[in-house]
């Protein structure tokens, strides 16, 4: 299998050593760590199909492989199945100026999209924190969604085609990047959120956005979450130019400071934050100051010039860096709706307290979408009595057990509190149809 495997992607592609696949073996916080056989690196779409019909016709279990900065443990072998690293499908296109789009191959790191679209005159609608690591496919599978949702959506958004290979090593291509084509069913809606367990993505038709010129920015501070969520739906409301309203507490922000050295960006401690962002073709500034001015149980604010900003999104991008220093945190990501969003931030440290009282919970995220990023430091990782019973609060207050980064295998086990029984079912059908030997992601997503 492993002499097949050199043959169709080069010797120097397949890695079997331990230290060599020790970092495609286990996710970035350290909770998730797996084994494998083979990490295989395929360069082009013709490798990626030959590798899977191989194992598919072997039997052997596959799991592709992105930038791995997932947190669910999505990407990780923990079924000790074979690597399917797409990190050198790296191709971009030239950016088609009448259309604004551009085709990226799965291994293309966010980062890299958005110097490509910049170089152009453009950008790119998503951004995340690990826009160095994360790349299009891996962004695709888990319909990553990120700081600007609230203006230009996720990742099911920006997609207009693509291509990806079938278990069995079919190719299907659809990279037309037609605005209108109902021409059947939309093969690549499918495939965002699919976590690899249909197919693997190798190229994706995306569209772009403008590029504006002009950015505001400032850090609001509120007594407490309950007014910082009632500002965010304000401004979400009456600010055309919105781009950004990131949501975080004192605790998160003390930490922050402490851990990573920062200044205190107010002389006097309060209850809870938000960072506003706006950007537009002409400047948006004098819009963001007079929202700010009215907006309603504002305690204090700060406006950003230009050469502050970096520092200010300090305060919200840091937040997982100075958390993991404290060790692996459980990482749950979840979505509330709107009208039970501050309940929920100011209860569910609560939750957390009445299963695990030695537990510390962390809280920030996308107030404008309901997103919130529920981290707990203090508890063993294997210890999942905390997940269960967020988790379960969440559904019970009708929100989403993932916001981003998909199910995996770390939320499998809760599938059942968002999708019913018929759902599951529905899911287990299309898997079988496309992948009727269960060699993709076999232990994501679906329990």
């Amino acid at each position: 299998m492993l002499v097949r495997l050199r043959n169709i992607v080069g010797q120097a592609h397949v890695l079997t050593e331990a230290d060599a696949t020790a970092g495609y073996a286990r996710d970035w916080t350290g909770r998730f760590v797996g084994t494998t056989p083979a990490v295989v690196r395929p360069g082009t779409v013709g490798e990626v199909a030959a590798v899977l019909a191989l194992c598919n016709e072997a039997g052997v279990a596959v799991v592709p492989q992105g930038g791995n900065t997932g947190l669910v443990g999505g990407s990780v072998p923990l079924g000790g199945e074979v690597v399917l690293s797409l990190r050198r499908l790296d191709a971009l296109g030239e950016v088609d100026q009448v259309t604004g789009q551009v085709t990226a191959g799965a291994g293309v790191t966010l980062e890299a999209l958005q110097r490509h679209a910049a170089l152009a005159g453009a950008a790119f609608g998503v951004d995340l924190g690990a826009r160095a690591s994360a790349t299009v496919g891996g962004m695709v599978a888990t319909n990553a969604g990120g700081l600007h949702f609230v203006r230009h959506g996720g990742m099911r958004e920006q997609v207009l085609g693509l291509e990806a290979v079938l278990a069995d090593g079919t190719v299907i291509s659809h990279l037309g990047g037609l605005w209108k084509d109902n021409t059947g069913y939309d093969w690549s809606k499918w495939l965002c959120g699919s976590e690899g367990t249909l197919a693997v993505v190798t190229q994706v038709r995306l569209r772009l956005v403008p590029r504006y010129s002009h950015h505001a920015l400032a850090l609001l501070a509120f007594p407490g979450a309950r007014a910082a969520v009632a500002a965010g739906a304000a401004l979400r409301a009456t600010l055309a130019d919105l781009d950004a309203a990131e949501l975080f507490v004192e605790a998160g922000l003390d930490l922050v400071c402490r851990q990573l050295g920062l200044p205190r960006p107010f002389t006097e401690a309060h209850g809870a934050f938000l960072l506003v962002g706006a950007a537009g073709h002409e400047d948006p500034l004098p819009a963001l100051a007079a929202a700010v001015e009215s907006t309603e149980g504002l305690v204090d604010a700060a406006v950003a010039d230009p050469g502050r900003y970096e520092q200010l999104w300090a305060y919200r991008e840091r937040h997982t860096e100075a958390i993991n220093l404290l060790g692996a945190p459980h990482k749950l990501d979840v979505t509330l709706p709107g009208a039970g969003l501050a309940d929920f931030i100011e209860t569910v440290p609560g939750v957390v307290a009445q299963v695990a009282p030695q537990a510390q919970t962390w809280l920030f995220g996308h107030v404008a979408d309901g997103n919130i990023h529920v981290n707990i430091t203090g508890v063993a990782p294997e210890d999942d009595a905390v997940d269960d019973a967020v988790l379960r609060y969440v559904a019970a207050c009708g929100g989403s057990i993932s916001a981003e980064h998909g199910i995996g295998t770390a939320k499998k086990p809760w599938l059942h509190l968002n999708r019913s029984e018929a759902e599951v079912a529905l899911f287990r059908s299309v898997k079988s149809a496309l992948d009727p030997r269960g060699v993709l992601n076999p232990n994501v997503l679906l329990p």
